[in-house]
């Protein structure tokens, strides 16, 4: 039996440990930051000297861009998407002086930056640059702000602090926080920059199965009255063949319950083809007695983690009502795909 005295130097040797790494993590993630909008900088300046420099006609357009990204995705693999390398050429020629936008660096992310170039106003992108820089904002929060017209707004309030106020409410949850050290060095647009994309095919795939399998056990213990039936069930139509993540049946609700997995940003396709699976259920499964089919989507994708339910036959009020006291929230399908994925890449060792 080990003594407190022991018990006492092992829940320190742990915090000590966790200390170093969240540090290390921290640092790591800061500078790969720098470095990835120093390249993306500097490769739109050459872009950009290029083009200046007469070795491209000066109306430098979709298809020269296009063969550089074939190019450069040939040589140096993902990353020089033809969008991607219009964003940085206008990263360079919005921002040319680089020591204004590199001293906020360490609090900016490239995300930050896309939402920046969309904003034609120069005095307004520099307000928005520095503001995000100096008040520490989300990739979130800048996107709405810049998305809500935040700038415009205060300067025309005749009351500037209650639209501050509004702001900061509206961009106080959880979705608008600042994304962790450890799930930033997993962001697609880091393993891009560093070269390490070619199994994210692989690494999505186990992602997904440890995800399914989580959510399996997550749904069974955290809603109320439901009973697992089948994972990856086959479910076909005259020309093609589907297969659902997830059924259940909830004895309470007394309906099947169908479960989505997606990889990557929710489509209108993939909630589309949710609602096809609700209503080929309510066509092919449901029984007398039973109430409409619920179908749930959910997104994994980094930073972009989504639960969406699918319409109930238009039946709205049913779900608000009666289905939505039995089921878990989309807030906390959420987080709970957010904490399975930091647990999954740690435990693989991917950051």
């Amino acid at each position: 039996m080990k003594s407190n005295f022991d018990l006492n130097i092992s829940g320190r040797l742990i915090s000590d440990i966790k200390n170093i790494l969240n540090y290390a993590r921290s640092q790591a993630a800061s500078a790969i930051n720098t470095a990835m909008l120093n390249a993306y900088w500097e490769i739109g300046e050459r872009i950009v000297n290029e083009e200046q420099g007469g070795n491209i006609r000066a109306d430098y357009g979709t298809a020269t861009l296009k063969e550089l990204s074939k190019q450069l995705t040939l040589e140096l693999g993902r990353g020089f998407s033809p969008r991607n390398l219009q964003n940085y050429r206008l990263f360079y020629k919005l921002f040319p002086d680089w020591e204004i936008w590199n001293a906020r660096v360490p609090n900016l992310t490239w995300t930050h930056i896309r939402s920046l170039l969309r904003v034609p106003d120069k005095v307004a992108r520099e307000w928005y640059l520095t503001e995000a820089s100096t008040q520490m904002w989300s990739s979130r929060t800048l996107d709405r702000n810049v998305s809500t017209q935040y700038y415009y707004r205060l300067l025309a309030s005749s009351n500037s602090e209650e639209v501050k106020e509004e702001m900061e409410i509206k961009t106080s949850g959880k979705e608008y926080s600042q994304i962790s050290p450890a799930m930033f060095l997993k962001s697609p647009y880091v393993t891009e920059f560093l070269g390490i994309s070619k199994d994210q095919k692989y690494t999505e795939k186990e992602l997904e199965n440890a995800l399914i399998n989580h959510l399996q056990q997550f749904i069974m213990e955290l809603g109320k009255g439901f009973a697992f039936v089948e994972r990856q069930q086959h479910i076909s139509t005259e020309t093609d063949d589907y297969y659902i993540d997830l059924v259940f049946y909830n004895f309470i609700l007394k309906c099947f319950v169908l479960i989505d997995l997606k990889t990557n940003k929710i489509t209108h396709q993939d909630v589309g083809q949710m609602d096809m699976y609700v209503r080929m259920y309510d066509d092919l499964k449901r029984t007398d007695g039973d109430n409409p089919t619920l179908g749930i989507v959910l997104c994994s994708e980094t930073d972009q983690d989504i639960a969406k339910y699918s319409v109930l036959n238009g039946n709205k009020q049913l779900f608000a009502s009666k289905y939505l006291t039995l089921l878990p929230s989309e807030q906390e399908l959420r987080r709970e795909i957010e904490e399975q994925k930091a647990l999954f890449y740690l435990q693989h060792k991917y950051i």
